[in-house]
């Protein structure tokens, strides 16, 4: 599967990208978050959960527990890096990625040091919301109604420190002028303070 790690020098830790259904690691949304976090420092690797193939199956984009299984494989991957090696590392998931996050962080033996949810459907990670014991923020455009109402039912089964963060006047994709910056504000700051915190080494 293809990817692109990035991981600047003194780095505090690798956020890995998970896109959700329809996308890709060329998604230019998820690209302009991960530049935001390299610029502050932060490693990322973004890379494609399917082959071209796979994705044909629309079943397949959305197998939550595929998903989270080939992000398994990768966290494994980015941490046998040289430049990667010992750094803390989180979960940056869209859409369906964002439960393919979930889900992999609840996994155990798998510390996860933080995740965040750009317009996510962590509700699709079910029963595995319990178990997830890394730090989430929750990022929902104030203009999405169905999936604001989604995530609050999701942070509610979390047992893990949570935060829920609506930008106001922006649509499920962050279209609209300054949404996108504001998402990756918000998740810059979450990546750097919980990097830095108990839950960034194991």
């Amino acid at each position: 599967m293809a990817g692109d790690l990035v991981v600047p020098e003194a780095a505090q830790g690798v956020v890995v990208f998970v896109h959700g259904s329809g996308s890709s690691r060329l998604s230019p949304r998820n690209r302009y978050v991960a530049g935001a976090l390299n610029e502050a420092g932060l490693g990322t690797l973004l890379f494609d959960l399917l082959t071209p193939e796979e994705e044909a199956d629309r079943a397949n984009v959305f197998d939550i527990g595929l998903l989270a299984e080939r992000l398994l494989q990768r966290t494994g991957w980015v941490r046998e890096q040289p430049e990667a090696k010992g750094l803390p590392v989180g979960y940056f998931g869209a859409s369906t990625g964002a439960a393919a996050a979930l889900w992999a962080a609840a996994e155990p033996g798998n510390a996860i040091a933080a995740i965040v949810s750009r317009g996510g459907r962590p509700d699709l990670a079910g029963e595995r919301l319990a178990a997830v014991r890394a730090p989430t923020l929750l990022i929902v455009g104030g203009r999405d109604p169905v999936v604001i109402e989604l995530n609050e039912e999701a942070q509610r089964r979390l047992r893990a420190e949570s935060k829920m963060t609506i930008v106001p006047g922006a649509t499920h994709l962050f279209e609209e002028a300054g949404a996108l910056e504001a998402v990756a504000g918000h998740a810059r700051e979450w990546f750097t303070t919980h990097f830095a915190g108990p839950h960034a080494s194991g």
